[in-house]
């Protein structure tokens, strides 16, 4: 019989949009918390020192059997995430509970872009030419269905992992050429091959914008529209913007788009964080997340006072949380990352931290990375730090941006040696 007091939430933690810190103060109110950890995770092992602090922990075999039986065991009151890769474990485990979460279905489509958009075409909504490259030999075919310009992807991924833009016959031989070396090394996933959606000029900010939604059995609630600085190449994020720059005939029209997606891919129990390009034709889908975007939740604690981990604690315990509409307060909030180089190498320093924590217009600086951690290069995303702040307009919020990176400087060390480099300068690396 069970004899709690308080409910149990499982959390299935990973790398993702929340750090475990935010986990534990958003849940710990609400509830004891139990964290599902997946083998082999680098991450988990770098965090298990601060999780082990905040409940006790078990770990996920990867087989969904395994994952269930253990479950049952522990008989939590709720089952969620905010991990990309555990959107599918923690749908299957809350489904075996008989618990509040997406569906298993739904789940599917948020994690396998192809099929994706496939559902979002068959439903009017998309249609932006797609592929998906199941096995090495399906490129040349894929390739010449959607055309150039093109980007491919994981159909399975997370924060840009092998996401690579192709214009030309050369570029496209490159790409193959890295599919290769991954199909060689045992390594091969199926990849989704797309047209290019050209955005319109947009500087200085970018040319998208994303939308962060609740969605329960009683409907879908968009809490917040953020504009985006412009990402570094190849697709790699950069900064967050409440409110955007748009007019709100547009927003409106953005917001309309998220919901038909959302009703066609059948999210109804949780997070959703949908990425809406801006073309000269309109808003299209990027794609959408089963959960939060990351940083999000910071961004709602400091410029809100909302704590959006526990709004999906309460979710995922079946209730209906209220969410007051996002105030603020006639200023501009942002938050901006400084991008890790695409080539590997290790931090060495970062000079200018605490001219940046004293300019005007700066709230918090915080660094993510520290000197001595070796950085691994690639097209994921991984951020060094966060310069959060608040500004009178658009316009004092672009030069704030602007002069706290220009007071950066970050050594690294690379197989070439050491390196200084001005934060303005440090999307070129």
């Amino acid at each position: 019989m069970n004899t709690r007091t308080r409910p149990l939430f499982a959390v299935l933690y990973d790398a993702g949009a929340v750090p475990a810190g935010e986990i534990g103060t958003g849940l710990a109110p609400l509830g004891d918390i139990v964290f599902l950890l997946p083998q082999g995770s680098p991450h988990v092992e770098q965090m298990r020192p601060v999780i082990e602090q905040l409940g006790r922990t078990f770990t996920l075999t990867g087989d969904s059997s395994d994952d269930v039986e253990l479950i049952r065991a522990i008989g939590p009151d709720a089952v969620l995430t905010f991990s990309e890769r555990l959107i599918r474990p923690a749908a299957e485990l809350a489904a075996a509970m008989g618990l509040p979460g997406q569906s298993v279905s739904t789940a599917r489509i948020f994690t396998d872009k192809g099929l994706q958009r496939r559902v979002l075409r068959e439903a009017g909504i998309d249609r932006t030419r797609t592929s998906v490259v199941e096995v090495l030999d399906d490129w040349s075919a894929a390739l010449a269905e959607v055309g150039l310009p093109a980007i491919v992807k994981p159909v399975t991924g997370w924060s840009s992992q092998d996401t690579h833009a192709i214009s030309s016959q050369e570029e496209a031989a490159e790409v193959l050429e890295r599919l290769t070396e991954i199909h060689a090394a045992g390594s091969w996933r199926p990849f989704v091959i797309e047209e290019f959606l050209r955005g319109r000029p947009s500087g200085p900010f970018g040319d998208y914008v994303s939308v962060e939604s609740i969605c329960t059995p009683a409907g879908i609630t968009h809490f917040v529209l953020t504009g985006k600085t412009p990402v570094v190449p190849p697709f790699r994020g950069t900064g967050r913007v409440w409110p955007s720059h748009l007019p709100l005939a547009e927003e409106q029209e953005i917001l309309d788009l998220v919901t038909r997606s959302l009703e066609a891919v059948g999210s109804d129990c949780g997070f959703t964080h949908t990425e809406v390009k801006l073309t000269p034709d309109g808003p299209g889908i990027i794609e959408i997340n089963g959960r939060i975007s990351a940083h999000i939740n910071m961004m709602a604690r400091e410029a809100c006072g909302v704590d959006l981990v526990r709004v999906g604690g309460l979710m995922a315990l079946g209730e209906q949380p209220y969410l007051p509409p996002f105030d603020f307060g006639g200023k501009v909030r942002y938050q901006y990352n400084n991008i890790a180089p695409v080539r590997p190498g290790r931090l060495e320093a970062v000079h200018g931290a605490d001219t940046v924590r004293e300019m005007p217009g700066v709230t918090t600086y915080r660094n993510f990375v520290r000197p001595g951690d070796e950085l691994p290069g690639g097209s994921t995303t991984l951020t060094l730090d966060t310069i959060s702040g608040v500004a009178e307009s658009h316009e004092a919020m672009v030069r704030t941006i602007e002069e706290a990176r220009a007071a950066l400087t970050f050594e690294f060390r690379f197989p070439d040696g050491v390196r200084r480099i001005g934060g303005l300068e440090l999307p070129a690396y």
